[in-house]
């Protein structure tokens, strides 16, 4: 039985996923499996990973398409080790990267969630020079809803036993276990992550380092951001029932922190009209990304402005991003 498994959904990945499992295969730390979910996909996906499976720890599971949460959820029911970590088809491990939070976790038995930072690169891989640097200690259920210092799914390394206990079986799917809602085709990463932090004992921990490498497709930077605010704010609503007061309390703050995070987005998009939107929206909602975070705050206020009045400079707002 391996010591972790990897799950890595795929759905039409055939320009990614070889260098994604390339950077599995080279981990320092070998004894895992890697659980590739082919999740429906149209193209050469599968032709691709073939080599892959010459390795006898890489398998392939196929499936009618069910979306990033339900190709995470097949993993997980596929999967037999005591870790289990997450890396989307485009993404990239750091070769170090699975030793480090196996050793945080065998350290730290309380904690049932992993992380650390990610640096992110573009559609050909190379670097943008942006960073995911995020709080790492004394993660609050308030922090995890406000600034969600997880980041992105391919950071996640889990203790078995924590995702067991979030697992539930939505009645129209029965007897398959959700880990992750597929209902959500957005907002399922932090739906779960608030979900172990409100409903379990579970911490929630990061350690140093950048050790991800992150995706970020540049055309798409703005695209469908009002989608993400509608599944943020789904996610919301879903979780209330299970702590109304939490909701009640930190609910502005995290909606401010949310949109802040749209206009950030629509700023390294070059997109001046929903970066002052968003800009002058989060604002009204709550003040306190700017007591809180105000250097951060200030420098997306004046970019969104800037990029509204003057037009776009990547340059000159790539800052925005940096963590």
């Amino acid at each position: 039985m391996p010591r972790a498994s990897i799950i890595v959904p795929a759905f039409n990945a055939s320009a990614t996923i070889a260098e994604t499992l390339k950077s599995l295969q080279d981990q320092s730390f070998q004894d895992f499996e890697v659980i590739v979910v082919n999740d429906g996909s149209t193209d050469h996906t599968v032709d691709v990973v073939k080599p892959f499976l010459r390795d006898n720890r890489f398998h392939v599971v196929d499936q009618p398409n069910r979306g990033l949460a339900g190709a995470r959820n097949t993993g997980i029911a596929n999967a037999s080790g005591y870790y289990i970590g997450f890396c989307d088809s485009d993404d990239l491990w750091v070769a170090d990267k699975l030793a480090r939070h196996i050793l945080h976790l065998d350290m730290s038995p309380d904690v049932g969630l992993s992380y650390a930072g990610s640096l992110m690169i573009d559609d050909e891989g190379q670097p943008l020079g942006l960073k995911q640097t995020p709080r790492l200690h004394s993660i609050t259920a308030a922090e995890v809803f406000k600034r969600n210092p997880v980041g992105n799914g391919s950071v996640a390394v889990f203790r078995r036993a924590a995702l067991m206990d979030i697992a539930y079986t939505p009645q129209k799917d029965r007897p398959r276990q959700w880990f992750f809602d597929e209902t959500f085709r957005q907002s399922e990463d932090i739906e779960c992550w608030l979900r172990l932090a409100l409903t379990t004992d579970w911490e929630i921990e990061g350690i140093l380092g950048h050790l991800t490498k992150y995706r970020i497709a540049c055309g798409g930077l703005s695209a469908n951001t009002n989608k993400q605010l509608a599944s943020w704010k789904r996610m919301v609503n879903k979780l209330r029932p299970l702590n109304p007061g939490f909701f009640d309390t930190h609910e502005p703050a995290a909606r401010a922190y949310q949109i802040r995070y749209l206009a950030r987005r629509a700023v390294s998009a070059g997109d001046g009209f929903k970066a002052s939107k968003y800009a002058h929206e989060f604002l009204k909602t709550s003040l306190r990304p700017l007591w809180e975070e105000p250097l951060k705050t200030l420098t997306t206020l004046a970019a969104a402005e800037c990029l509204a009045r003057t037009g776009y400079d990547p340059m000159r707002f790539a800052s925005v991003l940096r963590r």
